[in-house]
């Protein structure tokens, strides 16, 4: 973790009691104009972020007349590191150089000085004082452009990691959008002509009426199917809205197309919340699917009710009369309605019965009912 910087307001507050001691040393009370610049200077830093050529520019009389040094060059790195403006810089860095190298007053400059040893190493000198706050502020001013460039690169390389991300994830949907239209979407049609054929020309009217099941709830799926498809391919363009989601008010068609012998006992009102609602339609369609799959020939009892602040719902099944077909599984069904259930508060339990059923149990927080 790098070090805090300190705050700019303590740091200009910092240079300026820097810059008064500097008077305070350097500068003496007499004359009266010397420390006048003196303070000029050291007081003129407050303003060096907003206007750093004019805080230059106050500083350059305490140069001419005194030796302190800390307000003038800090005038000018300022200046250097937020201005772009080389020749400007070349021409304070100059003007600096000047004042700092030529004597006060003026009429005690003897020409024959400046051809003495002495004065061109006193020349060279100022010349270098002057330049290294130059070069000093146009390398922070470069190391602050090249952070904000590394920044900018940084974000650019995000952005296109994630255009890669979703352009890969749009791939995997489409591909999966084409396998369920050719695969599984034609499979699920050839049910449902097969069940419709079955429906007119069963030899009896149990066959007929199961048959008309497995056609509706063919049709069903295959809508399902194929919004689920419109979906997978319009991602990464305009949202598309999902099937509307199912609530209390469908449990009685839930149960009553199940397929199996099944009683629905509820006394639950509607102005639930909806996902207390759809958590416990897809509970009892998560219950009544593993019946037929597993419990072939059994009857189930749902019981959906509210006991206080609990929600109960309860879906219990006989035993099977009949062997269970060897159907494919992934038996995530349990695992995603738990996760559902600790989602909302609650939980989700299940296991066999005494008499050779089973038993799956939702309780969800449903707040108090008065």
């Amino acid at each position: 973790m790098s070090p805090r910087r300190p705050q700019p307001a303590l740091l200009d507050a910092a240079l300026v009691l820097a810059s008064l001691a500097d008077a305070a040393v350097h500068v003496r009370v007499e004359p009266r104009v010397a420390t006048a610049c003196a303070l000029l200077a050291a007081l003129a830093l407050a303003l060096r972020r907003r206007l750093p050529l004019t805080t230059f520019v106050l500083t350059l009389p305490a140069t001419l007349v005194s030796e302190a040094v800390i307000a003038p060059m800090a005038a000018l790195y300022t200046l250097s590191s937020l201005s772009r403006h080389r020749p400007l810089l070349a021409g304070c860095a100059l003007v600096h150089a000047a004042t700092d190298f030529l004597p006060w007053p003026w009429s005690s400059l003897k020409a024959a000085e400046l051809t003495r040893t002495g004065s061109l190493f006193h020349l060279s000198y100022t010349l270098a004082t002057a330049a290294a706050p130059v070069f000093l502020g146009q390398l922070v001013q470069a190391r602050r452009d090249l952070s904000l460039r590394l920044a900018e690169i940084s974000e650019a390389r995000e952005y296109e990691r994630l255009l890669t991300a979703q352009s890969v994830l749009a791939k995997e949907r489409a591909q999966l959008a084409r396998e369920m239209h050719d695969v599984v979407s034609h499979q699920v049609s050839l049910i449902a002509v097969q069940a419709g054929a079955l429906q007119v020309a069963g030899p009896d009217p149990g066959t007929q009426k199961a048959a008309a099941t497995i056609r509706r709830l063919s049709v069903e799926t295959l809508d399902e199917l194929r919004h689920m498809v419109s979906v997978l391919r319009a991602a990464g363009s305009r949202p598309t809205e999902l099937t509307p989601q199912p609530s209390l008010a469908d449990l009685r068609r839930l149960v009553d197309g199940s397929g199996i012998e099944a009683e629905l006992k509820t006394d639950l009102p509607e102005d639930l919340p909806p996902p207390v609602q759809r958590a416990v339609y897809r509970t009892v369609q998560e219950a009544l699917t593993n019946i037929r799959k597993h419990a072939p020939g059994a009857r189930a009892t749902v019981r959906v009710q509210r006991s206080g602040g609990t929600l109960r719902a309860t879906v219990t099944n006989t035993a099977p009369t009949r062997p269970a077909l060897p159907l494919p599984s992934a038996r995530h069904g349990l695992a995603g309605l738990r996760q559902r259930a600790e989602l909302l508060g609650g939980t989700v339990t299940s296991g066999p019965t005494a008499d050779g059923g089973y038993e799956l149990l939702l309780e969800l927080p449903a707040g108090d009912p008065s």
